[in-house]
């Protein structure tokens, strides 16, 4: 057989979906894909199903495992069935043991994480990178290249201590060409879109019934009518109940193409999430938790779409 192992490590499915477009660009090699994975005691508590509310289980797990299928992409659990020349992976906050010395390319896959108390109590402590989740990205400094959205990014996580020397400006799929979102068949227009969050569901506070209400007031002082978008990963039943509750007439979805969504909308509500992103990149009126600057700093760079050949072209590197 010519060609080199790749492994690319999924998780949720903006991940995945990430990996296959840059799997796309290095079809001379073999290509393996794997759902995200760990070892020990967080191997433990995945087996038993304590963590299906994070990208090791659960539903993320199951959209990532029928994506694959759906693509009859080529699966190795665990990377275990082959050696590997080179791995790509979206988050390096676990880093399992069977991939410590090999060629790791990591790839930014959207929003990070605001730098909180858990933050400066995970760096402060030296807790396992995962108690602050994705504020903690590109910290552990076991890869090889980490290729990121925007040259804003870049000061971000050079902010944090991330080796300059590390960092690629590439932009990112699924983010690289947000336009193309505005040729869609999603049936309505010119609303007021609010995406909630999974901040409960991963031991975060939050008070929806104020965030329902904010995106009433909103959409009544801009006349518009609203529609809210359920977090893929949140609980589905309690999300719908508490905005009929709070948003009686309101439209709610819990599936279907958040990007088409935010391309139709006037305004975006959200809190911390990888969708605003597409919003800010559209130009979209935005009410969030981020400082509109800092927002504009962080958009991702608009590459047409060929950001995954660009992060393929820094994997032929390291084969």
């Amino acid at each position: 057989m010519t060609g080199k192992n790749i492994l690319f490590i999924c998780g949720s499915l903006n991940q995945t979906t990430i990996n296959y477009k840059i799997a796309q660009h290095l079809q001379d090699h073999h290509c393996f894909y794997t759902p995200y994975y760990s070892d020990g005691y967080i191997k433990w508590m995945v087996d038993r199903g304590f963590l299906d509310f994070t990208i090791l289980g659960g539903r993320a797990k199951q959209r990532t495992l029928g994506f694959l299928e759906e693509n009859r992409l080529m699966i190795d659990d665990r990377g275990e069935a082959h050696e590997y020349d080179l791995v790509v992976t979206c988050s390096d906050l676990i880093i399992p043991r069977n991939i410590l010395n090999k060629n790791i390319i990591l790839v930014q896959e959207g929003m990070t994480d605001p730098e909180d108390i858990r933050y400066y109590l995970t760096r402060t402590l030296g807790l396992p990178r995962y108690a602050a989740n994705t504020a903690m990205t590109g910290l552990s400094h076991a890869y090889q290249k980490f290729c990121i959205a925007s040259e804003g990014y870049r000061e971000v996580f050079m902010q944090k201590g991330v080796r300059q020397e590390r960092l690629v400006v590439t932009g990112i799929p699924n983010f690289d060409n947000v336009r193309k979102y505005c040729d869609n068949d999603f049936p309505h227009k010119g609303y007021v879109l609010a995406a909630t969050s999974h901040m409960r569901e991963t031991w975060k506070y939050e008070n929806r019934k104020a965030f329902i209400r904010k995106a009433v007031r909103i959409a009544e002082e801009h006349h518009k009518p609203l529609i809210f978008k359920l977090h893929p990963n949140e609980n589905f039943g309690r999300g719908v109940r508490e905005v009929e509750r709070y948003a009686p007439g309101a439209r709610v979805f819990t599936s279907g193409n958040t990007d088409h969504m935010i391309a139709n909308c006037d305004i975006m509500i959200t809190r911390y999430s990888s969708v605003v992103l597409v919003a800010s990149a559209l130009g979209k009126k935005i009410y969030s938790d981020l400082d509109p600057e800092y927002l504009k700093k962080i958009t991702p760079m608009q590459t047409g779409g060929t950001s995954a050949k660009k992060i393929a072209d820094v994997c032929r590197e390291y084969l």
